[in-house]
């Protein structure tokens, strides 16, 4: 008898095929004694969490790209000196060592959670290394993910990028877990291996290993015992969507109206793999990873030789930077704040030059290197601007520098209520939407419990995302997409109705957003923006373009 599991899903594929769990970490002892001697009890953890750092060093320097880099970025957090000196006080306070690691542990999670943004996605990361560290206490075997021996469908509490770095990702079908988001690290590798994921399914952990289950990345469910219906189906649809790639040419929709399709990357090594694929640039390069892993501030040459690979990978194809977006929720080693109540909406982003101008100066001028030892032009915009004298202020420093095209980010509601403005002081902006959503929602967009009101289909970011594609077309700017919402090929519908230029994704995700776009005509786009601005709710207005959308392509996306 089959059954379904729901959650949120990433992606569009749907696969079947066997579960194979991932064993839980150990867990501190109820009952445990306080150590007999403390200081063999405290160079023991010292040991323990020198011992996890180097296996996660090992594993981030066999790995590349996006999970090469946050797993240097758990090794970091593994060696913090801050959490190790807290087991290490409540040992000496005579606290159980796996008992006093178990609760120093929960403490920064707690503090993660409370600081938002970056830091609350690093909660899944903490875990992890609290279970590798109780291990190495124990003298048990790290928590690992089954070896494969056939194709398996990964199911877990959670996955963090440890675990994903040591799986054989030829052999994962699809990926499920009772916790994390859609956001979350997990989700956006999976993304970007194109592996069918879901996230937040209830009871998934019930799941037997062996189990046949069938996985839905666009409807998030997981269903057990699939029959054999079910199974052509999922294997149709794996067909139509793999011939899309075969798609290619400037996105446009079937009349012709051109609107760009870009790839999100964030590092040299994703960037080489996008420009092998069929897309138009880039639309968001987040230079801030060359930031989160240094010690010290990177120099102007060696951001200039990161920012030329990027140009150089990429040609004649447009290449929009994002300056440095860190701050108080991705903290800098070498850059140090004061603690913020509601890091969220503090110091962060183009508000970090307010206390570190030299980081914003620094990195113009290896943009503007960069641009002279390649011969290639990349649009540079700022993250995290509020107001019009902010965006003038960024334009002016960037074009003393040579940059000739600059842009700005909106991302919060005063940016996209100002945006004409704004766009009399810049070359073009670029929407924020997963920001914008939770600054407009006042909800924070890792919090599963408001995930209704972080849905890209609240009409209230709705409103504001047509203000600003309004304000574009009246100014004769570009206005792009690089949140969330850009990889939905539904919403970039919409969002081409609404007068937006670009759109930028995960770049597996510019195959299908190329086919639906082609699939309607630029007054249909329009009609189905206009029905979607009109409604009151989330769900009405993603079932205004599914009473729109071409039914060949609700037949091939299974809407």
């Amino acid at each position: 008898m089959s059954g379904q599991l729901t959650g949120v899903g990433v992606g569009r594929g749907a696969v079947c095929g066997p579960v194979a769990r991932v064993s839980s970490a150990p867990q501190a002892p109820a009952g445990e004694t306080p150590p007999a001697d403390k200081e063999v009890a405290k160079a023991a953890v010292s040991q323990a969490f020198s011992e996890v750092t180097a296996g996660l060093r090992r594993r981030a320097v066999a790995a590349e790209g996006t999970l090469a880099e946050v797993l240097e970025a758990t090794a970091m957090m593994a060696e913090d000196k801050a959490l190790i000196k807290d087991v290490l006080r409540r040992v000496t306070a005579g606290e159980p060592t796996l008992t006093a690691v178990d609760r120093s542990v929960d403490k920064f999670c707690q503090m993660f959670l409370g600081a938002g943004g970056y830091l609350a996605e690093r909660v899944t990361d903490l875990r992890s290394i609290r279970g590798r560290v109780l291990a190495q206490l124990m003298g048990l075997p790290e928590p690992e993910v089954p070896d494969l021996s056939v194709p398996s469908v990964i199911v877990a509490e959670d996955l963090a990028p440890a675990d994903t770095a040591a799986l054989d990702l030829t052999k994962v079908l699809a990926v499920v877990t009772e916790l994390g988001g859609p956001t979350s690290h997990t989700a956006i590798i999976a993304g970007q291996q194109g592996i069918p994921c879901v996230v937040r399914v209830a009871g998934a952990m019930t799941l037997v290993d062996g189990t046949q289950v069938a996985v839905d990345a666009a409807a998030g469910t997981v269903t057990t015992d699939p029959s054999e219906e079910l199974r052509a189906e999922y294997a149709e649809r794996a067909r139509v969507l793999a011939s899309l790639d075969d798609l290619t040419g400037p996105g446009a929709t079937s009349d012709g109206h051109p609107v760009q399709l870009l790839a999100n990357v964030g590092q040299v090594q994703d960037a080489t793999r996008a420009a092998g694929k069929a897309n138009e640039g880039v639309g968001l390069f987040r230079t801030e990873v060359l930031f989160l892993e240094a010690t010290s501030a990177p120099t102007e040459a060696e951001q200039a030789a990161a920012y030329g690979a990027v140009l150089t990978a990429f040609g004649d194809r447009k290449v929009v930077v994002r300056t440095l977006d860190a701050g108080a929720d991705k903290p800098l080693a070498f850059a140090n704040q004061a603690h913020e109540d509601n890091p969220a909406l503090g110091v962060r982003g183009y508000r970090l030059g307010r206390i570190l101008p030299d980081l914003l100066d620094t990195q113009l001028a290896a943009l503007a290197r960069a641009r002279a030892e390649t011969g290639i032009e990349p649009w540079v915009m700022a993250p995290m601007i509020a107001t019009p004298e902010e965006a003038r202020e960024f334009a002016a420093k960037a074009r003393s520098y040579g940059i000739a095209t600059v842009g700005v980010m909106v991302e919060v509601p005063a940016a996209a209520l100002r945006a004409d403005r704004i766009l009399a002081e810049v070359d073009f902006v670029s929407l924020g939407t997963n920001d914008l959503s939770q600054y407009t929602m006042a909800a924070d967009r890792l919090q599963g419990a408001l995930s209704d009101l972080l849905s890209p289909w609240q009409p209230a970011v709705l409103e504001l995302v047509a203000r600003v594609a309004a304000a574009g077309v009246s100014a004769g700017k570009p206005v792009g997409v690089c949140g969330e919402s850009a990889g939905d090929p539904l919403m970039g519908l919409v969002l081409a109705g609404m007068g937006i230029t670009s759109l930028s994704m995960a770049p597996g995700a510019v195959a299908t957003t190329r086919y639906v776009l082609s699939r309607h005509s630029f007054a249909q786009c329009q009609v189905i923006a206009e029905a979607v601005l009109a409604v009151e709710t989330a769900d009405q207005a993603r079932q205004a373009v599914l009473d729109r959308v071409d039914p060949q392509v609700r037949a091939v996306l299974a809407l």
